[in-house]
């Protein structure tokens, strides 16, 4: 039964969920980082919201940690790299709280445009200052949107029913998208000089890091008041200050901070800023959708394979992760087969080519091929798998490609694993019988029908008289059991292929028998 920590305060809700579907979970907020680490070995899934930081060292000592679920948007408290690096999934909720940032943001531009908090503590206070705050309008402005995705996208939708101008600078988003959101996109200068008001819908990366740097609010209109309820980082805050200070940007509404808890800053002092503490997600309706979303993609994942809103692998939907499993199985084994083939052989792998044909080129082909990978790189490199065979093969130079055959050929479904390396092209093809057995087919261009068993032994060899009885019985001098036995050649009295099933594993020696018995080529022993 897997099992899952919940390290944070998510809905009690979550927790039901875990348990309903047949999920071990334990509720634990509030451990400091050492009491974290020292229970964590034995979970296959950590749930989190913002306060845990889900560090190298605490991915170090959970051996069996298979996905962190992020209750929200941001994973800047998750070392995604060291996760990715490990083959864990790191997921998130995009969707949860969307609406409540968004909202958020919106009532903060109001709040700015009409100085509405200093307003309210003014007439607390008994001071009754009508003619001191002066507002503007957000009819007919400028709304610059740094970011339209799902967050920036709702604002956009507000922000024209508002009857304002919405510009929106994402590199991501196609000029189609804009054109049904009623914005128009245009480059990161172009908004800087157009807008009235600018909001920011970014995740922080090494890219977008300072986005609204000392230079670029230089380049902002006069008057220009800014809104961040996405993430600290985004905006120099020493650029701001300065800026709101000379009245170059006469206002701004700060969700999020460089530092949190931000509980002393410069801006703090300034009557033209707005100010709140994390308050994006905070709605009772956003804390319970995320709550209930992590926990429903978790335990998909865990249960069925399912891979929803994950940040560094592709996703496979719970209608999906039944129907791929097998497709899924055939690209690891086929994968693994090549990989243990280039292994034996001491070749360097510069590329790998997965190529699809049939009904398997009809399906969601980025989970298949990051098996495939896996397969290869698995026997040359150890622990593997989905998560972290694309960065792997990066990391090694190894060229990856991915190619759809729209022609039918002999097999209703046909997928081919190519290794490519400094001496040789290998490849090996196989299909699915029924649907859901997976099934040899080729290796290196040779018809071989087999099925795929924990262990096998591969041999090349010349096609001459004398071989199989020779391999055969020093198999049977060995007391090793054939289990089935596969033959195929390219040409007569050209190269041949061998390929057994065994009981149990093939001793050393054995194998070394095998390899100096005349007419072979090449063996190698084989484990799936």
């Amino acid at each position: 039964m897997p099992k899952v920590l919940i390290s944070d305060k998510l809905s009690p809700a979550s927790v039901e969920i875990f348990k309903r579907r047949g999920i071990e979970v334990d509720f634990k907020p509030g451990l400091s980082p050492a009491e974290l680490r020292a229970i964590i070995a034995p979970y296959d899934g950590l749930a989190v919201r913002s306060a845990t930081k889900v560090t190298r060292e605490l991915m170090e000592a959970a051996p069996n940690l298979k996905v962190v679920g992020r209750a929200g948007i941001g994973v800047d408290n998750v070392d995604v790299t060291t996760a990715t690096a490990r083959g864990v999934v790191v997921m998130n909720t995009p969707y949860g709280n969307a609406i409540t940032t968004a909202e958020h943001a919106i009532a903060m531009m109001f709040a700015l445009a009409r100085q509405l908090p200093e307003a309210s503590a003014s007439t607390k206070a008994g001071r009754w200052e009508k003619n001191r705050f002066m507002g503007v309008e957000l009819f007919g402005k400028t709304l610059g949107l740094i970011g339209c995705g799902n967050i920036g996208s709702i604002v956009a939708d507000r922000a024209v029913g508002l009857h304002m101008k919405v510009v929106a600078f994402d590199p991501f988003l196609s000029e189609k998208r804009a054109v049904e959101l009623g914005v128009e996109k245009v480059e990161l200068n172009e908004l800087l000089e157009r807008a009235d008001f600018v909001t920011l819908h970014t995740p922080l990366t090494e890219q977008t890091r300072n986005i609204l740097s000392r230079g670029n609010i230089a380049r902002l209109k006069q008057g220009v008041r800014i809104i961040n309820c996405a993430r600290g980082g985004l905006v120099d805050e020493a650029a701001l200050y300065d800026a709101l200070k000379s009245g170059h940007v006469a206002g701004a509404a700060l969700d999020v901070f460089e530092t949190e808890p931000a509980t002393d800053s410069p801006l703090f002092g300034l009557e033209n800023v707005v100010c709140t503490p994390h308050l994006g997600a905070a709605t009772a309706e956003a804390q319970e959708n995320v709550a209930l979303q992590v926990a429903d993609q978790m335990a998909d994942f865990l249960l069925t394979g399912a891979v929803s809103n994950a940040i560094n692998m592709p996703s496979v939907t719970a209608e999906e992760a039944p129907r791929l499993k097998p497709y899924m199985e055939l690209a690891r084994l086929l994968g693994g087969l090549a990989g243990q083939l280039t292994a034996a052989q001491g070749d360097a792998i510069t590329a790998i080519r997965v190529e699809y044909e049939g009904h398997v080129a009809e399906l969601n082909r980025k989970p298949l091929s990051a098996a495939a990978l896996a397969g290869v790189l698995t026997p040359l490199m150890g622990a593997v798998n989905m998560v972290n065979a694309p960065v792997v093969a990066r990391e090694r130079g190894i060229e990856v490609a991915e190619t759809v055959h729209e022609r039918r050929g002999d097999y209703a479904t046909l997928l081919r694993v190519t290794v490519v390396t400094d001496r040789q092209d290998r490849s090996v093809a196989g299909t699915l019988v029924g649907d859901a057995k997976p099934r040899l087919v080729e290796i290196k261009g040779i018809p071989v029908e087999a099925d795929f068993a924990p262990h096998m032994l591969y041999v090349t060899n010349q096609d001459k008289p004398g071989f199989i009885g020779r391999f055969g019985m020093a198999l049977a001098n060995a007391g090793i059991n054939i289990a089935t036995f596969h033959l195929g050649r390219s040409a007569q009295g050209g190269d041949a292929i061998c390929l057994v099933s065994l009981d149990g594993p093939l001793p050393e020696p054995v194998l070394a028998e095998v390899r100096a018995l005349p007419l072979v080529v090449q063996a190698t022993a084989l484990s799936f």
